[in-house]
């Protein structure tokens, strides 16, 4: 298959199957490529003793890390309910790990309208996030790992609002529509089983550009001065651990989903989001799985139906409240 025709899924809006086709598509491509390793050049000057020293054995590269190391550093915070790894350079997560189960949710001691939107004082000044980088931006700070995923105390709840554990989402129809209902299929999932681990977090994808054809991956900032990247898809990770009706099993049930910042319909069927787990490695960057044996891990939409419930409680909600954006007096 051509790489014209593995990213023409991404030519439009990639919604449903343009994104299973992309991914698919990826998984199943194999490449014949070998890497030749060239030899090294050996050059060298005379020396009193007559020997040849190679030219570079005076060098020390790793010298310069006495100034200090230049990165990339990822900052990892481990919160109640999630842990996140930021990224500096898109000032988003690369991922969100959470555990929920039904214990956890079934435990009601928050109330969302005491959170309030904050940035994060562990990242250092240089690299942080700011509220006022969301404001008027015509994005919503959509949370990776959901509020209402962390009811079972306040202080839970609130670490949730940190800002880096936001990337900038498409508010009617994704963040507040397709994206929240996404979300409840998850938690819903704590019914069929005793555990349920989720990795979240944002994509940069290429698409292709309809004047010359060519793959390209382009995407907005926002901020004063830009500096929020807003990623172009969104990954979810699902894994079910110890079914219901079989507590002791040692296998795991896993589905990818990757879908678009933008609108989708709540008609679109959550299957048509579902994509490999190694083409979602490719994309992310991110490696999974590598300690669980094949035969340990089951397809969680065989086992399950993996299906939306269209419910209006997002909007329904009090908004949160956030810090000043003003200096204090």
């Amino acid at each position: 298959m051509s790489s014209r025709s593995l990213y023409s899924g991404l030519a439009g809006v990639g919604i449903g199957s343009g994104i299973a086709s992309y991914f698919w598509s990826k998984s199943n491509s194999s490449s014949n490529t070998k890497v030749t390793v060239p030899p090294p050049i050996v050059g060298g000057s005379d020396t009193p003793s007559g020997k040849l020293t190679p030219i570079g054995s005076n060098l020390n590269p790793a010298a310069f890390f006495q100034y200090g190391f230049p990165g990339p550093v990822h900052d990892l915070e481990n919160r109640d309910e999630f842990i996140s790894c930021y990224n500096r350079q898109t000032r988003n997560p690369y991922w969100v790990v959470e555990h929920i189960t039904p214990e956890s949710l079934a435990t009601r001691n928050s109330d969302r309208k005491n959170s309030v939107f904050k940035e994060d004082e562990f990242i250092p000044d240089i690299f942080r996030g700011r509220l006022r980088d969301y404001f008027r931006s015509g994005y919503d700070r959509g949370h990776q790992a959901p509020a209402a995923n962390a009811k079972f105390s306040q202080k839970a709840m609130d670490e949730t609002f940190y800002l880096t554990n936001m990337c900038p989402q498409v508010g009617d129809g994704f963040n507040r529509d397709y994206w929240a209902h996404f979300e409840y299929f998850c938690r819903q999932l704590t019914e069929k089983f005793n555990s349920v681990r989720i990795v979240t977090g944002p994509l940069y994808l290429p698409k292709q550009d309809p004047l010359d054809g060519k793959s390209r991956v382009t995407y907005e900032v926002i901020g004063n001065p830009p500096s929020i990247a807003v990623p172009t898809h969104f990954f979810k990770l699902i894994v079910g651990e110890k079914p219901v009706k079989s507590p002791n099993s040692d296998n795991i049930s896993v589905a990818a989903f990757v879908l678009p910042n933008t609108a989708i319909p709540n008609e679109t069927k959550l299957t048509e989001f579902e994509v490999p787990v190694d083409a979602l490695e490719r994309s992310s960057g991110l490696k999974f799985f590598q300690r669980v044996p094949s035969d340990k891990k089951k397809a969680l939409c065989k086992e399950v139906e993996c299906k939306i419930t269209v419910r209006e409680f997002q909007k329904a909600l009090p908004k949160p409240k956030q810090q000043s954006l003003l200096p204090p007096p």
